[in-house]
């Protein structure tokens, strides 16, 4: 699943703690519990564009 930090966060991978997922460059990760939990803290965002029913979404931030 392809994946992106929350804004103000660094999330550590899985595997290999000293690496980080960071910013809005989406990084393609395995589906297991430790991304889920991850996800459902909202530190880690499923892209709008690649993200699937039932999914949480990033919020569209409105200019105003």
């Amino acid at each position: 699943m392809r994946v992106i930090a929350a804004p103000g966060h660094r999330v550590p991978m899985e595997k290999d703690p000293f690496k980080y997922i960071e910013g809005n460059e989406g990084v393609e990760v395995p589906d297991t519990s430790y991304y889920r939990r991850r996800l459902a803290a909202e530190e880690l965002l499923v892209p709008e564009k690649q993200s699937r029913p039932g999914a949480k979404q990033v919020a569209k931030e409105t200019a105003e």
